[in-house]
């Protein structure tokens, strides 16, 4: 079974990282910290190469020695989480030299690229994911794991409203509960709370916001010198894309970025019950999952509107 082999690649390498996808969420950097404290409960020691991420995501277990780099260029095993594919992975020199590899993911979108690839994408998260890994090792679930579990379950499932949370989802959350992880601490944390520049910036994405296709679809945009004159930091623009898909009616939200020092931008986009937005990503090179997912695409703000538009009305009929 992949997951035994997983276990036997983990027990014989000396030196290992943890990876995961460019500009992470929740579900990323909490995936990637309970990961590396499984390990240690397996007397292994890893190391986690995250370059950017949010700072409110410091209060996690273990925060504190996440790498933005790393002198070792060639790991015995490189584990990534929550990455579907290779193009999407932060530092992937690391992942692309490693003598072994392992994926751990959730997305349906997945392109398999690892040695071993454990791949479930009825979870809502990679950290219920990794719960079940957890359970099958029978290893026993610290506070400090707990605590970066429930932040990517609760990240991903934006509080456990959106489609795709299971029975198991609120079982695990409560076995967390009473061990101790303070899951209304967590919500506020990373829900609840937003930086000076998120707020700044909401306000220019919510002035700058068009609504089209008869109320079924919202269009907005920030670019580099938003993010200049607000201050923003790496995880500033996390949570712009769900303001558009919260207005009534709103089928598919669209939130583009633009690139540093690129002529493109980084699309995210986020939908109800009827289009499927990793279908459109897919055909620019990206992907994710049915009701939220991203991709790149080069051009100026209009061009990359009218690609996207083009493939949001196809699907709306």
């Amino acid at each position: 079974m992949t997951l035994d082999e997983i276990l036997k690649q983990i027990q014989k390498a000396e030196k290992i990282v943890i990876l995961t996808h460019e500009s992470p969420d929740g579900d990323a950097v909490g995936s990637s910290l309970a990961m590396k404290l499984i390990l240690e409960k397996l007397e292994k020691n890893a190391d986690v190469i995250i370059p950017e991420y949010s700072r409110l995501f410091n209060f996690l277990p273990s925060a504190e020695k996440i790498m933005i780099d790393s002198e070792i260029k060639n790991y015995d095993l490189a584990i990534s989480v929550d990455c579907a594919t290779l193009k999407r992975m932060a530092k992937k020199e690391y992942f692309e030299n490693a003598k072994s590899t392992i994926v751990i993911d959730h997305h349906g979108s997945n392109t398999m690229y690892g040695d071993l690839n454990y791949v479930n994408p009825a979870s809502p998260a990679c950290c219920e994911v990794i719960a079940g890994m957890v359970k099958y090792y029978e290893i026993d679930i610290t506070k400090d794991i707990g605590t970066c579990l429930m932040t990517g379950i609760i990240t991903d499932t934006g509080g456990f409203r959106h489609v795709g949370i299971t029975p198991e989802t609120f079982e695990f959350t409560a076995d967390l509960i009473r061990l101790g992880v303070d899951v209304p601490d967590i919500y506020k944390r990373t829900l609840n709370t937003k930086t000076r520049a998120n707020f700044e910036l909401s306000k220019r994405v919510m002035d700058r916001m068009e609504i089209l296709e008869d109320g079924k679809v919202t269009f907005t945009y920030m670019n580099k010198q938003d993010e200049e004159e607000v201050g923003a930091e790496p995880g500033d623009h996390e949570g712009l894309v769900e303001i558009g898909r919260d207005i009534e009616g709103v089928e598919v939200s669209i939130f583009i970025r633009q690139k540093e020092n690129e002529d493109a931008y980084k699309v995210s986009m986020r939908s109800g019950n009827k289009v499927n937005v990793s279908d459109i990503c897919f055909l620019f090179g990206g992907g994710g999952h049915p009701r939220a997912a991203g991709a790149l695409i080069q051009g100026n703000v209009e061009q990359v509107k009218e690609k996207l538009m083009k493939e949001v009305r196809k699907a709306l009929k």
